[in-house]
């Protein structure tokens, strides 16, 4: 049991170092300006007796060394549509048709640009499956110690 502790336990801190370290990434691409050509609303079911499921759709565009890009990149790892319909629009009043905003575009490869970082969230996170690791070690610990006569 206490080696399952410390695989599963390890496994789980190992994916949130993953995110973080994808959240991270974003952070060291350079800030340029943009401009929002298009942003809106998506309603779509995912299945035909399902509610409609709600996620905004954004178009930019931004120069790097005088050539154009564009992209509809709000953050790396896009968020799931959300049923609330009210959640989808205020998210999308941050991007308003026609307005000036600053995007992170990788200076490795000028086509990939996001408008927001990622969350850290799971760096803050990665404790809780390290305290099922420290548990299996003393499981184990315990379990190889030798019984005092």
């Amino acid at each position: 049991m206490g080696v399952f502790l410390i695989v599963a336990g390890s496994f789980f801190a190992w994916r949130m170092w993953l995110s973080y370290e994808k959240a991270q990434i974003t952070r060291r691409w350079s800030q340029i300006p943009c401009r929002i050509l298009s942003s809106r609303v998506v309603s779509e079911r995912p299945t035909p007796h399902s509610d409609p499921a709600h996620r905004v759709e954004v178009r930019y565009e931004y120069e790097v060394k005088g050539v154009k890009h564009s992209s509809m990149r709000i953050r790396q790892v896009e968020a799931a549509p959300t049923l609330h319909f009210d959640d989808a629009v205020q998210r999308q009043q941050q991007y308003p048709t026609g307005s000036s905003q600053t995007c992170f575009v990788n200076p490795a490869a000028p086509d990939e640009a996001v408008l927001q970082h990622g969350s850290r969230a799971a760096l803050y996170s990665i404790w809780f499956p390290l305290l099922f690791v420290a548990g299996g070690v003393g499981m184990v610990g315990g379990a190889l110690k030798k019984p005092v006569s």
